[in-house]
């Protein structure tokens, strides 16, 4: 008798019983580790499920970034748009920020993403000038400000975390990136970004704004020092967060760009197509069926790439953006801005229906 054919039937009851805690929700990490050795069953149920969830449907936002200062206290290894140089420093005024926001706001835009350096003089009353002064003049959802900015704004005004986050509600905050997550452990962020909060800081503040009923995004910047474990586990925080609060809105996986910084002078590798493809995988397997939304990086991918990820589980691209400054001084060359008839063919051309949503994933 083949000893294949006594093990083969063993082998599929044992994927239909992984395939089952998948569809409850409870798979394990040990599963999601076993998944990433088996990439093709990994990318059939992540598109499974992504079908099942969100159909053929594939969402895009008409925003626009607005990166008001490259001024940084920070020391992130994996960052090119510091300014280090006197000369290379700026912080927008009041009036160009609204100059953007009416471009935005009068070429389509519904979202407004508002992030910045660490300035060492900024205090909580700065940022909350930005967001009034956009809410006054625009009726437009502002989305702005990660975990490490509402921590650096705390600390520069003597105030917890939680009363900044009511203080920018009350201004007229409507959800926040949960952008300097990178690697949610400790040992790796000492190496690649010293100066950030901790995980434990990382994981109080993005609870914190839920609790308040401020949704967040939340992210994993993958492809430099970290495992393969590193990452699974990551995910699983985020998992265990949404669990709980129900805040996210969608998991945006974004590739580490290696030009332009110090972290890339230590990794030599780039991430090859099959490990994004993975990631992004994982991400729809391992949080479903609570965060519905698995967003690809057109910006970090380039646009052939970001298509193909559509049958990995994701059904989101992000945003046009307008302009985009972290990811270009890194060595993005897929630009900075993505129309929305751009959006629209790359999303047919895969075969799937377009939409547009705005932030909270309201088709619009």
């Amino acid at each position: 008798m083949n000893s294949s054919n006594v093990r083969a039937p063993k082998m599929r009851d044992d994927c239909d019983a992984l395939y089952e805690k998948i569809r409850r929700g409870d798979i394990e990490r040990e599963d999601a580790l076993f998944l990433a050795h088996k990439p093709l069953y990994l990318f059939r149920i992540a598109d499974e499920l992504r079908g099942k969830e969100k159909g053929d449907v594939v969402t895009y936002v008409v925003n626009r970034n607005i990166n008001f200062t490259n001024v940084c206290v920070g020391e992130c290894k994996f960052c090119a748009f510091r300014g280090a140089a006197k000369e290379k420093q700026y912080v927008l005024s009041m009036d160009a920020v609204l100059r953007k926001v009416e471009e935005a706001v009068s070429s389509g835009a519904v979202e407004i993403c508002i992030q910045g350096g660490l300035h060492p003089d900024l205090e909580l009353r700065d940022y909350c000038e930005i967001i009034r002064s956009i809410k006054s003049n625009f009726d437009v959802h502002v989305h702005a400000y990660s975990p490490m900015e509402i921590y650096h704004m705390a600390n520069n005004s003597d105030m917890s975390e939680e009363d900044v986050l009511k203080e920018l509600k009350k201004e007229g905050l409507d959800s926040i990136p949960g952008t300097a997550a990178e690697i949610l452990d400790d040992s790796i962020r000492e190496i690649i970004c010293p100066m950030k909060i901790r995980t434990a800081k990382w994981v109080e503040i993005i609870k914190t704004a839920h609790r308040l009923g401020i949704p967040s995004t939340a992210t994993i910047l993958y492809g430099h020092i970290e495992s393969l474990e590193d990452r699974i586990a990551h995910i699983f925080k985020i998992r265990a967060i949404q669990k709980e609060t129900g805040g996210v809105t969608e998991f945006v996986p974004l590739k580490y760009m290696r030009k332009n910084n110090e972290l890339g002078r230590m990794v030599k590798r780039d991430v090859h197509f099959c490990e994004n493809a993975v990631v992004h995988a994982l991400a729809r397997v391992i949080l479903h069926p609570y965060c519905v939304n698995v967003q690809a990086s057109w910006v970090k991918l380039g646009v052939e790439d970001v298509r193909k990820m559509l049958y990995f589980g994701v059904n989101d691209l992000g945003g046009t953006l307008m302009e985009e400054s972290i990811s270009r001084l890194s060595g993005s060359t897929a630009g900075e801005y993505m129309s929305p008839e751009d959006f629209e063919r790359l999303i047919e051309d895969a075969g799937r229906t377009p939409k547009r949503r705005n932030t909270l994933y309201a088709l619009v």
